[in-house]
This record gives C-alpha cells, structure tokens and sequence, in this order.
C-alpha cells in the first residue's frame, strides 16, 4: 500500500461517509482495484479513517454539540447502544469475513439504491418530527437498530439512519443532522474497538499512512457534509440511488474484463 493509495481512499472515506452510499463499501471496492492486498492493516486503515471524517462533523457543528441539550444526549445515547452492543458481538465476523467482500459489495449497493429510489417517493412527505431535539427515546432505539445493518460492507450508514429516521415521521433535515451527530459515537467506538482488538501494533510507516489518511479524509468530509445537507433539502435521495446501482454494474463489468 503506497502514500498515493492512501491519498486516494482518504478521499474517497471523505466524500463518502456522510453520504448514503456507503463509504466501506467504496473503500473495499477501490482497494479491489488499486490491487491492494486485503490485510489487517487495510482493514483497520479503512476503520480509523473515519475519525478524520467524524473531526469534521464536529469542526461544523462544534456550536450545536456545546449547546446540546440533555434530552438530546440521552436520545444519542438510546440510538447508540444498539449499535454498540451488536457491535460488539458482532466485530470479528464481520472484519474476518464480511470486509473485504466487494462480491457482497456490489450486491448490498445495488439493492440499497433500488431502495433510495423507492423510498424517496414516499418518505418524508408528512413529517412530524423536525427538530433533532423532539426526536423521542423510542425513535432513536429505532433509529440505532437500522444503523446497526450498516456493519454489513455495502450497506450505508447514513442511507440506515436516515430511512429509519423517516419512516418514523422525522423530516429530511432533521433525519441527515442526528444520522451526522450519531456517526460521532458510533465511529469512535468503533475505531476503539478496532484498535484494542489488535493493539497498537503498527510500524512507523503504518502510522505515517493513518495520518495522512486521517488529515485526507477530514478536509474532503468537510466539503462533503456541506454539500450534502444542500443537496438534499432540495433534490432527495434518488441521485445516490442510481448512483449506487450504476456503480455496482459498472465495478462487475470492469472486473470481469479485468479477469
């Protein structure tokens, strides 16, 4: 794995994170194709690279999260422990046999973009909650059990959350900003988690690569979020729908000519 890999999947975590097209997914499939062997440090590399792009959802709502109130906290927190917990059971399964699988990839893309395409029709149409501090307890529970179906590569964490989040009545909105303060714990969880599982164990080169996947992925997540949030409020989730299934039709189609 070459600094130039690591620019280019620092880039890719940072466009993709926040938007509902899974960023593990990308990662895996651009390392398919940048011919980068899938080892532990790959694996973990893709892992902690998201704080760099967490940092930036705090750098942009750093007032938000001073001024957050304890009713949202603890609906946070209620979204969180699902995910936590599954997270948990669930850690060495999925990093030993579903990372790394562009096969499964390429499946969960195209299946969540038909998805994003029909749900955009009818979610979000008569919302009742806009505002992330009215998100109720039991919304949230919910909220994080649909986030837990992102550990599965493919599946996007934010296109989990927010579906979930609207159809529960939460508005687009509302649904996008608690699905960026949710990836606040849950990324650092699980970059801890991944980093107390095979310890501190990277070589000086390895550390040099995290860094500058970790600054990459900051500053194009800072561009992305913005971007997003926009886009969004007026045009819906349909474009990444079709995104996603051209993407997976088009990787199929370059590796069966690749061999």
């Amino acid at each position: 794995m070459t600094f130039l890999d690591t620019i280019i999947l620092a880039i890719i975590e940072g466009i993709t994170e926040f938007l509902p097209i899974s960023s593990t997914g990308h990662l895996i499939l651009a390392s398919h194709l940048l011919n980068i062997p899938q080892t532990e440090f790959l694996k973990s590399f893709e892992i902690i690279i998201q704080l760099g792009a967490i940092l930036a959802v705090v750098v942009l709502y750093f007032k938000r999260i001073l001024q957050q109130t304890r009713a949202l906290a603890i609906t946070l927190v209620s979204a969180f422990i699902p995910t936590g917990i599954i997270g948990v059971v669930a850690y060495k399964l999925v990093k030993d046999h579903l990372i790394g699988n562009d096969l499964l990839v390429v499946a969960m893309l195209i299946l969540g973009g038909i998805l994003l395409i029909l749900i955009d029709k009818y979610l979000f149409k008569n919302p009742t909650t806009c505002s992330v501090e009215n998100i109720s307890i039991k919304q949230a529970t919910i909220i994080g059990l649909g986030q837990t179906l992102s550990m599965i590569p493919g599946v996007s964490r934010s296109a989990a959350t927010i579906v979930t989040a609207g159809l529960q009545g939460i508005d687009k909105k509302t649904a996008v900003e608690f699905s960026f303060l949710l990836a606040i714990p849950t990324m650092v969880a699980a970059a801890a988690l991944d980093i107390s599982s095979v310890g501190l164990s990277f070589t000086s080169h390895e550390i040099s690569m995290l860094m500058v996947g970790f600054i990459g992925a900051f500053i194009t997540a800072l561009v992305s979020i913005k971007f997003f949030v926009e886009y969004v409020q007026k045009n819906g989730f349909a474009v990444f729908g079709y995104y996603r299934i051209i993407l997976g039709i088009t990787y199929l189609i370059v590796m069966s000519v690749l061999g």
